[in-house]
């Protein structure tokens, strides 16, 4: 299990967002736990010296592009980028330093998964070059994945057979319980053991996580299958119930202990 930092960008800035409260870039009811005066940069340089690889930064909303390439060229070939990626733009934003593109509504037509377009991109960018961000609300009967700043149900379904399809297609996935995202309120247990035990490709949870407990739940809920990233909680992002070090320290710990 490896900790999978993150960078996620409002407006320009490094910012933490309860996830379910954000519906447009101005929308009144917006909920934000952390705004930082610190460039992106330092958050990858931060991460960078700890041997973090792997996280991602993530563009919520438009007037965040300035940003995200600060981000990436503090750390080329460090971290993953995502939000409003397509195929006119994959390209681009590999050669700005991401080693990873993160897709999600770009491969989705009136909720229904369009493979069309998730075949043109995988062969553009590689698969090795590409994450599927499947982030997820519970509906009904199961999780559906949720597109356009997590406020849209698409049909698909996380379920064994569409996690072993979409493998395919893609390097890992992104996982984000939207339900639990930025409210330091405790991981979704039961989406952690379904993505546990179903997922063939590295796959990053992200979602509540509250306190080392949390992750510690994360490991052997996941089986150690999943990888796991803390956005609110965290002291760097303004949070009180985990410090950077402490997780930095289990990270390492795992690693070690994996050989």
């Amino acid at each position: 299990m490896r900790f999978r930092p993150c960078i996620d960008l409002h407006n320009g800035s490094v910012k933490q967002i309860v996830g379910s409260t954000l519906q447009d870039d101005q929308a009144e009811d917006l909920q934000t736990n952390f705004s930082s005066d610190l460039p992106p940069s330092y958050y990858s340089d931060l991460y960078r010296r700890d041997n973090l690889p792997g996280g991602h930064v993530i563009m919520l909303g438009s007037g965040n592009k300035s940003a995200a390439v600060d981000a990436l060229q503090a750390w080329p070939g460090g971290m993953h980028v995502g939000g409003g990626i397509n195929a006119d733009n994959a390209s681009w934003w590999l050669e700005q330093g991401a080693s990873h593109v993160i897709v999600t509504s770009y491969v989705f037509h009136d909720g229904v998964l369009d493979e069309d377009r998730l075949t043109e991109l995988t062969k553009q960018v590689g698969r090795e070059h590409l994450v599927l961000d499947l982030s997820c609300r519970w509906q009904d009967d199961g999780y559906y994945v949720v597109t356009d700043r997590w406020q849209k149900f698409t049909k698909l379904r996380i379920t064994p057979g569409t996690l072993d399809r979409l493998a395919g297609f893609c390097d890992e996935f992104l996982v984000h319980a939207v339900d639990v995202e930025g409210k330091c309120m405790g991981v979704d247990e039961r989406l952690i053991e379904l993505l546990s035990t179903h997922v063939t490709i590295p796959t990053t949870y992200a979602g509540g996580v509250a306190t080392m407990a949390d992750i510690e739940l994360i490991r052997d809920a996941g089986q150690g299958r999943l990888d796991a990233t803390v956005g609110s909680a965290l002291d760097i992002f303004g949070g009180s119930g985990l410090t950077y070090e402490e997780v930095v320290a289990f990270h390492n710990a795992q690693k070690q202990s994996a050989g």
